[in-house]
């Protein structure tokens, strides 16, 4: 991981992807200089969608109040989205059908693993999620790593899609990822196509479950919380900040505003 201050933003840039916990937020809660980095993005005239594995239902106010297009929810299932003058609304990737038949098994695999793995509780913000489960490691209780392994191992097994945040461990039936959400709202909001333009938007995340969203965007970046998943990580953001959480994302928005007025290639 190269520093910030190595990056040259791209020419022509479209917008920002970035994670929520522990890249927005401190201690639970976005961050002046973090909420004000948002606005300023929107200012500069950029897109901005944060994307998350937090429920839909704890995303609803945030994406009612902070200056961002949308919040891709759930890991790529769900936008919330809150066009000028009319009500919050939400696009699913799956129907209705395939939501209600996960939606059961989920809830057995749960059960499961509460009832199987010593520590293991569901996340809190458990009762807002509409197409994921998540197991607490972090928030507000701790798991070792043996547990963390053995849950996503249950999650896999059960034939889930399972990822670790850096304070859930979530897991849900489908193809759908960050990755797929992204490319998702781009077509719904704007009809672009995000596989043909990766190298004019920037993502900026903290933990493995942004790896896929690493991997595949150039101008990728961490905030510098992500060392604690340093030796995890196969695929690294390109840079990182000199500080961590919502600092880092405040520092990752003056540099890019910054080169971006000044035209350096």
């Amino acid at each position: 991981m190269l520093p910030l201050s190595d990056w040259r933003p791209p020419q022509g840039l479209i917008g920002v992807f970035t994670d929520i916990d522990d890249t927005l937020t401190t201690d639970g809660a976005i961050t002046p200089d973090a909420l004000q980095a948002l606005a300023n993005l929107k200012a500069a005239g950029l897109c901005v969608v944060p994307i998350t594995g937090r429920p839909v239902g704890w995303s609803e106010p945030f994406a009612a109040q902070w200056p961002v297009d949308a919040i891709v929810a759930e890991n790529g299932a769900v936008a919330l989205l809150h066009p000028h003058g009319q009500p919050l609304h939400k696009l699913y990737q799956q129907d209705a059908a395939t939501r209600a038949a996960n939606f059961e098994r989920m809830q057995q695999v749960l059960t499961r693993i509460e009832h199987t793995i010593p520590g293991a509780q569901r996340s809190q913000d458990s009762a807002g999620r509409e197409t994921d489960i998540a197991i607490d490691h972090s928030e507000f209780t701790h798991l070792p790593q043996t547990a963390i392994d053995a849950v996503v191992h249950m999650m896999q097994a059960a034939g889930m899609t399972a990822t670790v945040s850096s304070i859930h461990i979530n897991a849900w039936f489908g193809e759908h990822s960050k990755l797929s959400g992204a490319r998702w709202i781009v077509q719904q909001l704007w009809g672009r196509d995000l596989q043909s333009e990766m190298d004019r938007w920037v993502y900026v995340g903290d933990s493995t479950n942004d790896q896929v969203m690493f991997e595949h965007f150039a101008h990728s970046v961490g905030v510098a919380n992500i060392r604690r998943f340093e030796a995890q990580l196969m695929h690294p953001p390109r840079y990182i900040t000199p500080s961590e959480r919502g600092a880092g994302f405040a520092e990752v928005t003056q540099h890019l505003l910054r080169k971006r007025q000044s035209n350096q290639p």
